[in-house]
């Protein structure tokens, strides 16, 4: 389960799941909504501090992809809503801790680490989803600096974050050349919001943005430069998404496994039924083949290979590893019978989570896109 990985990783891992199963287990969950007193057990085991340096005895910082992953992958397989709560304090953030001032910096990530602060990432517009370079919302020149005027939706613990991440329109130019990224308060001066209802519910909600003012300190990065940010910042969460989807792939197995043994069918355990024995392989195959995608997209992103590289290999770990833990999940479920589909089952949760990482941070279809325009371009750039 660990190829791969350095003796320090498989510990670091181990320790993670140790602590989500002894530790956050007591948390009471917060369907809908941010889960605060989560987020100060999070920031107090020290798990957060894991996104953005890491304790003395975790992995070494040049391995940041591959300790995000191995995070997200191992709160997953315990707690679903965890693992949710950190992924978007990172990502969240991200965008201020590689592009923001410092001054920037230090006003907003100390409280992120500790679970004080809650950031949110808001790219995603009504009218721009899959193609992020369709932005819409409109910053303007002011005395002060931007006025921000539009919508934001899709967008993670919004309306109750503390800072956006937000990507807006700064020049007329097309696309993704005139996007400029902005640190926003929560509490700022006309912005508003609601949350939305999801099959399966999280803190996610609508920005209303009107005539919202922001300075000169709050630009992340350089102005119209700002798509270059969140694609940064997806380049490294991608791989870590496909960790999320392992996590509860291997859950599901974990769980069928346990059930084809205890199960009794006409005085036999249901894995000495042969088609199951083979459904059950076909899980663990496909689970550690996504593993392996994923470990191997992160290792990219930590070993400086080219972005080009990077981004295809993130693209394939995603792709891969969420349709895998969709029909893994799916197939426990059928072999789980009625009784995975009773409110509460653990089955019955993994089967309204796994769905929606198909979507978000680049649809399927989308990763299908960018992995066929790379083998296009190097065979294209080979003939030339």
């Amino acid at each position: 389960m660990a190829f791969g990985l350095t003796p320090q990783q498989q510990e670091y891992a181990e320790r993670v799941r140790r602590l989500a199963e002894t530790e956050l287990a007591g948390v009471e969950p917060a369907e809908g909504r941010v889960n605060r007193p989560l987020l100060k057990e999070l920031g107090r085991l020290g798990l957060l501090r894991g996104l953005f340096g890491g304790a003395e005895d975790d992995p070494p910082r040049d391995a940041a992809a591959t300790q995000l992953c191995l995070l997200r992958e191992h709160l997953a397989t315990v707690s679903t809503e965890a693992e949710t709560a950190l992924a978007l304090q990172g990502l969240g953030s991200y965008p201020i801790l590689q592009a923001g001032r410092p001054e920037t910096v230090e006003r907003w990530l100390p409280g992120v680490v500790t679970g004080d602060v809650v950031p949110a990432f808001a790219l995603s517009e009504p009218g721009a989803g899959s193609d992020a370079a369709a932005l819409a919302l409109a910053a303007r020149r002011s005395p002060r600096g931007w006025t921000l005027h539009g919508e934001k939706t899709w967008i993670s613990n919004a309306p109750e974050a503390d800072v956006y991440a937000v990507f807006a329109r700064t020049s007329d130019r097309a696309g993704a050349k005139g996007v400029t990224a902005f640190a926003v308060p929560g509490d700022a001066a006309g912005l508003s919001g609601e949350p939305l209802d999801l099959l399966a519910p999280h803190a996610i909600g609508l920005l209303r943005f009107e005539g919202v003012e922001v300075s000169e300190a709050d630009v992340l990065g350089e102005v119209d430069g700002g798509f270059a940010v969140a694609m940064r910042t997806l380049d490294l969460f991608r791989p870590s998404v496909g960790a999320f989807a392992v996590g509860m792939a291997q859950a599901a197995l974990d769980a069928a496994v346990h059930w084809s043994v205890e199960r009794e069918v006409r005085g036999a355990p249901l894995h000495a039924q042969q088609s199951v024995e083979h459904t059950l392989a076909e899980m663990a195959t496909r689970v550690k083949a996504a593993r392996l995608l994923v470990h191997a997209a992160a290792s990219s992103y930590d070993e400086g290979a080219p972005a080009r590289e990077v981004t295809e290999a993130a693209a394939m770990a995603k792709l891969f590893a969420t349709e895998t833990a969709q029909w893994v999940v799916d197939q426990a479920v059928q072999l789980h019978g009625a009784r995975a589909l009773q409110r509460g089952h653990l089955l019955e949760h993994l089967y309204r989570e796994v769905r929606a990482p198909r979507i978000y941070e680049g649809a399927s279809e989308v990763q299908r896109t960018i992995i066929g325009r790379s083998l296009v371009r190097r065979a294209t750039e080979e003939h030339t």
